[in-house]
């Protein structure tokens, strides 16, 4: 059962960072992949990709559902590494809580940004923060119901006015 959560907190991420995707300076997102590391010679699995407004540079998106505490300094340096070994400009880190102190001095120094989505956003009710930016999405269900009715009219041969339609009649009761 968690990892469906975790699965569906990356998509629900990546989806969203898609559809603000120009508050973020980049022109797409796309979806979990493998990227090659340029230093290490490994592959990297990346939550996502954000490609940057109108260039081919790239940013690491990974998003992390801690639910019980900051992201702190370890898990900072791991991102940090793949963006230096992917040649990567930049990254982003998706997550219901902040850094620690030690994570943030880490994302500064290697242009990392904090991206706090709430732990049970859906693709369509979400709460997201990015710098001074508020996200919201909302979805209510709503159900009218109404009543119509429609009445046939006809024109009075003799005086011209309207009148309900009665049968055969071509002319108003006052006329006929």
């Amino acid at each position: 059962m968690a990892d469906s959560k975790w699965q569906t907190y990356e998509e629900v991420a990546a989806y969203l960072l898609g559809n603000f995707s120009e508050h973020f300076g980049l022109s797409r997102v796309e979806g979990k992949q493998s990227i090659p590391g340029v230093r290490s010679g490994t592959d990297w699995t990346i939550d996502a990709k954000g490609i940057c407004q109108g260039t081919e540079a790239f940013v690491i998106i990974e998003c992390r559902r801690h639910t019980t505490s900051k992201q702190d300094q370890e898990q900072l340096d791991g991102l940090a590494y793949r963006i230096i070994d992917t040649c990567a400009q930049a990254g982003i880190l998706v997550s219901p809580l902040g850094f620690q102190s030690g994570a943030e001095k880490v994302a500064q120094s290697e242009g990392i940004v904090h991206v706090e989505l709430h732990e049970d956003s859906t693709p369509t009710e979400f709460a997201m923060r990015f710098l001074n930016k508020i996200f919201v999405g909302i979805h209510e269900r709503c159900q009218l119901s109404g009543h119509c009715e429609a009445e046939l009219r006809r024109v009075c041969e003799k005086c011209g006015e309207q009148f309900p339609v009665r049968a055969n009649e071509r002319m108003c009761d006052v006329c006929s």
